[in-house]
């Protein structure tokens, strides 16, 4: 079995106790609602392990999900190509560090919470912006709320060094993760293809 974020424990951990004294006092139409429930927040929290690749000069998918966007973007944080990422409810919501390197920044952005899926949620919507420094260029990546998902975690702080694959973040109840990577970066996965947090190589910075 899947280990299970520590975030999980505040909303796994009620709904067990609920679950088994509503079993106990023979209330069973309720106490089985509960046990769903609680079955639904396991596996939603899961927190599998993965055989990160080895190598150099790659950048792996931050997030599990769909590829809804392959474009050029020009922005407040430079010029690139933009990945977007949409993460359904079923997908895994850890995120993970696209490359090895430096975290530059994180800066946390208030906004709307529209459909994750949306153009308009890259730039609107609740999010956190999280700079990294690589050796071949900086990338941006983004945790950007949905509709549903209104809790942005991260795990790191400016100055801490990560691992290609390493855990850093968690964005609760369907979300969305975008990248901005160089412009001279070679695009390996295109829209409509599906990825792996920390697995999937979405492309090789130049």
């Amino acid at each position: 079995m899947n280990p299970v974020t520590r975030e999980s424990w505040t909303y796994i951990l009620p709904v067990a106790i609920a679950a088994t004294l509503l079993l106990l006092l023979h209330a069973f139409a309720a106490g089985s609602i509960a046990l769903l429930i609680l079955l639904l927040f396991i596996y939603f929290f899961r927190d599998p392990e993965r055989m990160v690749p080895t190598g150099e000069g790659f950048i792996l998918a931050p997030a599990d999900g769909k590829v809804v966007d392959v474009s050029t973007q020009a922005g407040e944080e430079g010029g690139g190509i933009l990945i977007s990422i949409f993460l359904s409810l079923w997908d895994v919501h850890v995120n993970r560090s696209p490359v090895k390197g430096t975290v530059a920044g994180v800066n946390y952005k208030k906004g709307s919470f529209h459909l994750a899926f949306r153009d308009e949620a890259s730039v609107e919507n609740e999010q956190n912006v999280i700079a990294l420094d690589h050796d071949r260029g900086r990338i941006i990546m983004k945790q950007i709320a949905g509709l549903i998902a209104r809790r942005v975690l991260c795990w790191v702080q400016p100055g801490e060094e990560v691992q290609a694959g390493q855990r850093i973040g968690l964005i609760k109840f369907g979300s969305r993760v975008d990248l901005i990577v160089p412009p001279d970066s070679q695009i390996e996965v295109k829209a409509g293809d599906k990825v792996k947090a920390g697995v999937t190589i979405v492309g090789y910075l130049k």
